[in-house]
């Protein structure tokens, strides 16, 4: 099988969040390897983080990226917004 690059959209619970806790928190994820993480400006001063990993070219592992960064305090939604083979 191959790798994937899976990229995430995390929105936080709020604009008083603090970003770089949660970006820690994000790249310690047991899901695939870390690979980069970006600031995407939303609105009103509210900030979405968007960390990629690469990870197994197998089924459910975007699933499973979803739940383990759902499950972090402090993540109001995440989504995986592009997948890509590397």
């Amino acid at each position: 099988m191959g790798k994937v690059l899976v990229t995430l959209k995390i929105l936080p619970d709020g604009v008083e969040s603090n970003l770089d806790e949660l970006t820690e928190k994000l790249k310690n994820l047991d899901v695939g390897k870390f690979n980069s993480i970006e600031k995407e400006p939303i609105a009103f001063g509210l900030v979405a983080l968007k960390p990629s990993y690469v990870v197994e070219d197998s089924g459910g592992v975007s699933d499973l990226l979803e739940e383990k960064a759902r499950e972090i305090a402090g993540v109001k939604a995440a989504e995986v917004v592009d997948a890509t083979l590397v």
